[in-house]
């Protein structure tokens, strides 16, 4: 894809998430999230083959889908309220079909199934752009209308998002399929605390984003897409490969790591609100991410001894890819706990 191309879709992609986010009428809101799912498709379909055609055709259908249940839920609010505004006051119906959509579009059980088969039809790079920006959107409506959601719903919906990405990840071998697993689990942890704190759920977002951009542009470095590649990343880039365990281990939520600052944040806000029995149950859930975690350490360090590679020819083994920002990525994704202070002062 030609650079005037490719840049003009990634600005129109930001356009749509930005407007989306910054309105308050719900026309300009489905209009932004149109422009945002059109704009993507030749992203998914930057490599040309019939498994990069299937994925783009199955998230198409799925968010079209999803965009005709928000524009049903739309028209009947309008309807019964006279206004396109966005308000905290929906019937059961539309406030049952707007879960249903935003769930659809953010990939949480039980319409979670596009989700692990989209990003592993697609490239590393455009799957990190599916699994990080197109997050944003959905995310921004739910804050904005979470008091008009019924609690149940969402919380069940939540638990059942934790279940489904650490059950869901315990056979794969692909490393795009194992990322979008954890993206489902940690969405069902962002919606969880929608409706007691959101500022805690925009923190573990920007949690989630670092982490999830650190491991992709990892991974892209060496081009590595399963568990296999990983493991023999030792004699190419073992300072790569070391990076790559700590980022796992905070993307599992282990301590002294990033990662363990939004779920201790959460389970603590859970506690206060008598929520003790939710917030058990999604800490031993949670052990389920942190075992398919675990098994990609153990297969990338202790399958094979770090041996010094002695090839003459050495460029064949050196990767050509710029990581501009990897240092600073990986430095907020794994160092940032002792922060946690003044970031839950600024919540």
């Amino acid at each position: 894809m030609k650079l005037p191309i490719l840049m003009s879709i990634l600005m129109t992609i930001f356009t749509g998430t930005v407007l989306t986010m910054i309105s308050s009428h719900w026309l300009l809101i489905w209009i932004g999230l149109e422009i945002n799912m059109l704009a993507i498709i030749p992203i998914l379909m930057m490599k040309t083959n019939p498994r990069s055609t299937e994925a783009a055709t199955k998230y198409f259908l799925t968010q079209a889908t999803a965009s005709m249940l928000l524009m049903f839920t739309i028209i009947m609010n309008a309807m019964n309220s006279g206004q396109w505004n966005i308000m905290n006051n929906y019937s059961i119906l539309t406030s049952f079909t707007i879960i249903v959509a935003l769930t659809m579009k953010l990939g949480m059980t039980p319409f979670h199934f596009w989700v692990p088969e989209v990003t592993q039809g697609i490239t590393l790079t455009a799957g990190m752009l599916l699994l990080t920006w197109q997050k944003l959107a959905p995310i921004s409506i739910m804050i904005q209308i979470y008091p008009s959601m019924n609690p149940n719903i969402l919380l069940l919906t939540a638990l059942l998002s934790i279940l489904v990405g650490g059950w869901g990840g315990l056979n794969q071998t692909q490393l795009r399929k194992i990322l979008a697993y954890s993206s489902i689990a940690h969405m069902g942890w962002m919606v969880t605390i929608l409706m007691f704190h959101p500022s805690l759920t925009v923190l573990n977002l920007l949690i989630y984003l670092m982490l999830t951009i650190t491991m992709f542009t990892m991974l892209n470095m060496n081009t590595n897409t399963t568990t296999l590649a990983l493991s023999n990343l030792w004699n190419k880039a073992p300072m790569i490969t070391m990076t790559i365990l700590v980022s796992l281990l905070s993307l599992g939520g282990l301590p002294p790591l990033t990662g363990f600052l939004p779920k201790w944040t959460i389970i603590q806000e859970l506690t206060k609100n008598n929520n003790i029995t939710m917030a058990t149950m999604m800490a031993i859930v949670a052990l389920l991410n942190l075992y398919f975690y675990m098994r990609l350490i153990y297969s990338t360090s202790l399958t094979m001894f770090p041996s010094y590679n002695n090839m003459k020819m050495k460029w064949q083994l050196q990767s050509m890819k710029q990581a501009l920002f990897l240092s600073p990525l990986v430095i907020l994704s794994t160092l940032t706990l002792p922060l946690s202070p003044a970031l839950l002062t600024m919540n």
